[in-house]
């Protein structure tokens, strides 16, 4: 389900007008995509994080531009570096039939046997790149690990598929593992292979 968010046409410049604009709790943004010339916009920064909060990155956002409703979705959000404010947003005008592809997080659910069993849960994708219609684009993929023993580990092959989107990361790719965990040498130990450095004394005789 799209949702509503409201924008206003801004001019481009002179410089003043997008400072001007941060002042007041705005961010200056762009629409181009689908049926869309580019168009300088501006958005309530307080609304936009809220109904990202809300509804995730990957949702469908309806704007007006021209008197017209089209359909956007998150395409890139910029930061400051020192105050994490939104500084510029871009959206993409989208045709609802047609598949595109957006990045969505991995999150893993349950505790792995092999964990209980004494081994280390590793996760090595944190992302992947799926495609579908944008109304159908998932904000998450949740990934069972319950089932991970010492040893074994989770491919995105592994992944149960889904009617609404599919998969476009590499099949191979892994996304975790269970491992043995590394004993540290007792105090006072030393490695096979290994000698205690001296510091401070000569090996002049």
């Amino acid at each position: 389900m799209a949702v509503s968010l409201k924008v206003e046409e801004r001019a481009t410049r002179p410089r003043s007008v997008r400072n001007k604009l941060r002042h007041e709790g705005k961010v200056p943004a762009i629409v181009n995509g689908y049926k869309v010339e580019s168009t300088p916009i501006s958005i309530d920064e307080r609304e936009f994080s809220r109904l990202l909060r809300e509804n995730g990155a990957n949702t469908v956002f309806t704007v007006e531009i021209g008197g017209k409703k089209v359909n956007t979705l998150l395409r890139e959000t910029q930061l400051d570096t020192f105050t994490h404010r939104l500084t510029h947003v871009e959206l993409v005008s989208v045709n609802l039939s047609e598949e595109t592809e957006a990045e969505t997080e991995i999150n893993l659910v349950g505790e792995a046997v092999g964990v209980k069993a004494g081994g280390v849960l590793a996760q090595t994708l944190y992302t992947v790149i799926v495609s579908a219609t944008p109304e159908k684009l998932p904000e998450g993929i949740e990934v069972d690990i319950s089932g991970l023993e010492i040893g074994q580990s989770i491919s995105i092959s592994d992944l149960p598929k889904n009617p609404d989107y599919t998969i476009v990361t590499d099949a191979e790719e892994q996304v975790a593992s269970v491992q043995e965990a590394q004993e540290l040498p007792a105090e006072g130990e030393v490695s096979e292979g290994t000698q205690p450095e001296v510091i401070g004394e000569s090996t002049e005789e």
